[in-house]
């Protein structure tokens, strides 16, 4: 019985509590105080966020050789001094295909801590410059990643260069580039559970 007596007078209190509250903030009769001005609140500074370097669009390829430490977006597809380039005349799967990744990382293998030359050769594919490239011991990068098995030629822009350095078996594996080359349908990449 206390108890019950206890949480009626609690009840009553809370609800003339509430009560006051609203009838000053409708009926008030002097101003609300003013707030001293605040500063704004500047973002915290975060760490940088390792990217890789902002390419212009280029809208012609240079005659020069370019010459640098190469960033790789993907296995066909590299940036050396802001220059987004396509490597010449080979086809590597893209990032949300089957070995996507696996050719990335064997690219990045190939180029870590080398100054990559790439011999343009005029053209423009999706605003990269299509270029030969070399690492500094003469090696074709377009010619190694097919040997690994991570590439395949592609005969329309090479003329079956590369041909001869792919590996038995390696049109089945990368079924796709294959298909895409071919003009047969290349249905979308079903994402990863």
């Amino acid at each position: 019985m206390e108890v019950i007596l206890g949480a009626i007078i609690l009840v009553a209190i809370f609800g003339a509590l509430v009560k006051s509250r609203q009838g000053t903030a409708k009926g008030r009769s002097h101003p609300p105080p003013a707030r001293s001005p605040q500063r704004p609140i500047a973002p915290k500074p975060s760490a940088p966020k390792p990217s890789a370097p902002e390419p212009a669009a280029p809208t012609y390829c240079a005659d020069n050789p370019i010459i640098g430490t190469a960033y790789v977006i993907d296995g066909d597809t590299i940036i050396i001094n802001k220059t987004r380039i396509r490597l010449f005349g080979i086809d590597a799967p893209e990032m949300d295909h089957p070995y996507g990744a696996k050719s990335k990382w064997a690219m990045v293998a190939l180029c870590k801590g080398q100054k990559v030359t790439a011999v343009p050769d005029g053209s423009l594919s999706h605003d990269r410059c299509v270029a030969r490239c070399f690492l500094p011991d003469g090696r074709d990068l377009s010619a190694e990643l097919v040997k690994q098995g991570l590439a395949i030629d592609w005969p329309k822009f090479s003329a079956g260069e590369y041909r001869r350095f792919e590996p038995d078996g390696v049109r089945r594996k990368l079924w796709r580039a294959h298909n895409r080359q071919t003009g047969r349908y290349v249905p979308p990449a079903q994402p990863r559970a």
